[in-house]
């Protein structure tokens, strides 16, 4: 039984006094976003943010789900694009990091510059647009929004990474075996991959649940239900521009919910990809590589 010094007593108990100050300092933030978006419009303007809701209302919210329909259609379009892309670019990049990996694989460093360096540069947005919507008629199509975002150079130099903490002894010892190449990856390699997948695959998720630049380039008004990122986007600008108008002049917009659609937006939004979060944190920091292969 190892004795514990005093001065291991005081490191352990100022760490967790740090941890719980820095996590006190991150959640903060996050509280003043729900209670602002529960507190009326007026109070906040005279009062500023608080962490307890202020004269608590609903008014925010409604206004947001005061077309039901679109929202909760808005809600299942980006949970399918989160969820199709997050699986799909998971398996191709994943398949690509392994295929940089080999050693077999003569154009390994050409395809790896080639990677990096489109990271680099761009063509611009012009370019770009056209490309989508001249070339591959990818106008009002959903494919718009998943296509581009499913690679990432950053993401397949990151996969490339970890897999080089693999044993590459594993490859050659499946093809003693008689394996393929497939079967090697698939029943070898990817389980190996955990901490990665749940890493990038986080990523990917985010990315997919964040976007609404690529929705603004692509979708038009005859697209009904667009991603939430963006149909939240629109509504956000859609209020600034009627307190903004002609009409505000004559009328008393002081209980408008501007500040408060802000915050509601950003809890709708941000609620349900906070909840995948813990289901992925434990893979950042377990090391299932470690006596993979014996001596």
């Amino acid at each position: 039984m190892v004795r514990r010094t005093i001065s291991d007593i005081f490191v352990e108990r100022l760490a967790i006094i740090i941890v719980a100050v820095f996590t006190c300092l991150c959640i903060i933030p996050f509280l003043l976003i729900v209670a602002t978006s529960f507190s009326a419009e007026e109070i906040v303007r005279v009062k500023g943010f608080s962490i307890l809701p202020q004269s608590p209302t609903l008014e925010a919210y409604k206004m947001i789900f005061q077309n039901g329909k679109v929202i909760i259609g808005s809600y299942i379009v980006t949970i399918a694009i989160t969820a199709l892309g997050t699986v799909f670019g998971l398996a191709i990049i994943s398949m690509t990091g392994y295929a940089l990996n080999r050693q077999d694989f003569p154009l390994r460093n050409g395809i790896s510059f080639f990677i990096y360096f489109a990271s680099l540069f761009s063509a611009g947005l012009a370019p770009y647009y056209l490309l989508m919507v001249k070339t591959y008629h990818l106008k009002d199509n959903y494919l718009a929004i998943l296509l581009p975002l499913m690679m990432s150079p950053w993401l397949i130099i990151l996969m490339k990474n970890f897999v080089k903490s693999v044993p590459y002894e594993l490859t050659e010892a499946g093809k003693i075996d008689g394996a393929g190449d497939f079967t090697i990856f698939v029943r070898l390699i990817l389980p190996m991959l955990k901490p990665a997948l749940a890493t990038i695959g986080l990523f990917l998720a985010l990315g997919y649940w964040n976007e609404w630049y690529q929705s603004s380039l692509f979708l038009s008004a005859r697209v009904t239900y667009k991603p939430l990122q963006y149909m939240l986007y629109q509504i956000v600008n859609q209020a600034q521009y009627l307190k903004n108008s002609i009409a505000g002049a004559y009328v008393d917009f002081s209980d408008f919910p501007q500040e408060t659609l802000k915050m509601a937006t950003a809890v709708v939004a941000t609620g349900p990809i906070v909840l995948v979060y813990p289901f992925v944190q434990k893979y950042f920091i377990t090391g299932i590589t470690v006596g993979a292969v014996k001596g």
